[in-house]
């Protein structure tokens, strides 16, 4: 019997550090690779989770999704290892030194959005983006584009007809129709690149089934909700969210996106892991929710998604990537 091989990037903290003890959990027969940036929290990382299950097999390869020369390597490493993967899921992801809109705050606090505000922050997050070392917006490279590349490498590991393979990307409820752009994919231009990549996100997941499921390849998207992970902490300073915490423990009963801790934010990436592929839509996103007593679930949402648009942002992504193919090609050669 082959062990299921299931490849996860960003695996090392927050909610995919919390995908593999709750993967292992469902069943150790699993072969986990994590995907990660660095090479010595990767390794503690595994030591735990083999510590706890025993009879798991957890490999590590080394991939920095912000950098697609590091992409690249990765994935050649990955087809070298595993002849198929059975679940990839695109979950490392950056929100850089994110600005509270203060007025914005303030406004929402006393108005009757206050729910909806917290938790999806619409108008509340701006980020400071900055160029990658291959010349594309940070976020847009992290969040997406890399992924993007990785999907396209490990294509013939994913693609097999009898037997299908799962595509799961973390996107969020603060993907807005509005802070994306087909003239401006990068949102270089704007200042919420963050709910920029996570709308792209989910364009590129409707046009990846609409031109992969009849190879047996199937994707979906899901939202963690509201999770306390490094991402989030860094909006606040510590001592306001400890003020908060008990707020938000209270605003659990009636806004069930504040899942709060990363293990129940990770409830519908265990959800999809046990789903019949083809018995999902490609139109949902799949809900992390978590109620006021503490019970997790899981709820679609139809997203807002045209699907001419994610077909030309699919082919606009195609281009990008014979581009980016020249680039990294030459620079192989000089190194």
């Amino acid at each position: 019997m082959m062990r299921k091989v299931v490849l996860i990037t960003g695996a090392s903290s927050g909610i995919g550090l919390a995908l593999c003890g709750r993967l292992l959990a469902e069943d150790d027969d699993l072969h986990l690779c994590l995907a990660c940036r660095n090479l010595s929290k990767a390794g503690a990382v595994r030591d735990a989770l083999l510590a706890s299950h025993p009879s798991a097999e957890v490999s590590i390869v080394q991939m920095d999704v912000s950098n697609l020369q590091s992409v690249v390597r990765g994935a050649e490493e990955v087809r070298r290892r595993f002849q198929r993967l059975d679940y990839l899921y695109l979950n490392a992801g950056i929100m850089p030194n994110p600005q509270l809109n203060l007025k914005a705050f303030f406004c929402g606090i006393f108005s009757r959005n206050v729910i909806h505000m917290f938790s999806t922050a619409e108008g509340l997050l701006t980020q400071n983006d900055k160029i990658t070392a291959d010349g594309f917006q940070e976020v847009f490279e992290t969040n997406l584009f890399g992924h993007f590349i990785l999907i396209r490498e490990l294509e013939p590991l994913l693609c097999h007809s009898d037997n299908p393979s799962q595509l799961i990307w973390t996107s969020s409820r603060n993907a807005k129709k509005s802070n994306f752009s087909l003239e401006d994919i990068q949102h270089a231009k704007g200042q919420e690149p963050y709910s920029s990549s996570k709308y792209a996100t989910d364009l590129l997941n409707v046009a990846l089934n609409r031109n992969f499921n009849q190879k047996g390849l199937y994707s979906s998207v899901m939202c963690p909700g509201v999770v306390m992970t490094n991402l989030t902490y860094g909006i606040l300073p510590p001592f306001i969210w400890t003020l908060l915490l008990p707020v938000i423990w209270l605003l659990r009963f009636f806004a069930h996106a504040f899942t709060v801790t990363p293990y129940n934010g990770a409830e519908a990436l265990v959800w999809l892991f046990h789903q019949k592929p083809e018995s999902l839509n490609p139109l949902t996103k799949y809900l992390s929710g978590t109620t006021g007593l503490g019970t997790n679930y899981v709820k679609g949402q139809k997203m807002d998604i045209d699907e001419d648009t994610a077909e030309k942002f699919y082919k606009t992504l195609l281009e990008l990537e014979k581009q980016v193919r020249i680039t990294i090609q030459k620079s192989d050669h000089h190194g």
